[in-house]
């Protein structure tokens, strides 16, 4: 499963300090995402997916986000200097479900 979105990059609160930044999935694309991988889950109820913003690309985990409704994609700080993105900026996205 393939989902491309543009969304903007959001600090999580918890750990402002540490500058955890996330982008929000679609809804309805979550809601795929949750019917398709039948229960499927790793840690945290995390789906390993593969992940491009510009010209950069990687391997991660999506988590559900419960308060939000969706799936969240952490970028890293690797990704954010290399494109040039900081918390505010929206991103255009493609994850890439690796395990459904």
């Amino acid at each position: 499963m393939l989902v491309e979105f543009a969304s903007e990059l959001w600090i999580w609160d918890a750990r402002r300090d540490e500058s955890w930044t996330f982008v929000s999935l679609p809804v309805d694309a979550s809601e795929e995402i949750r019917a398709r991988s039948g229960g499927l889950r790793r840690g945290f109820g995390s789906l390993r997916v593969r992940a491009t913003v510009g010209r950069s690309s990687w391997t991660t985990s999506v988590f559900p986000d419960g308060g939000r409704n969706t799936y969240v994609l952490p970028v890293k700080r690797a990704i954010r200097s290399a494109e040039s993105l900081t918390a505010g900026d929206v991103i255009a996205v493609t994850v890439e479900l690796l395990d459904v």
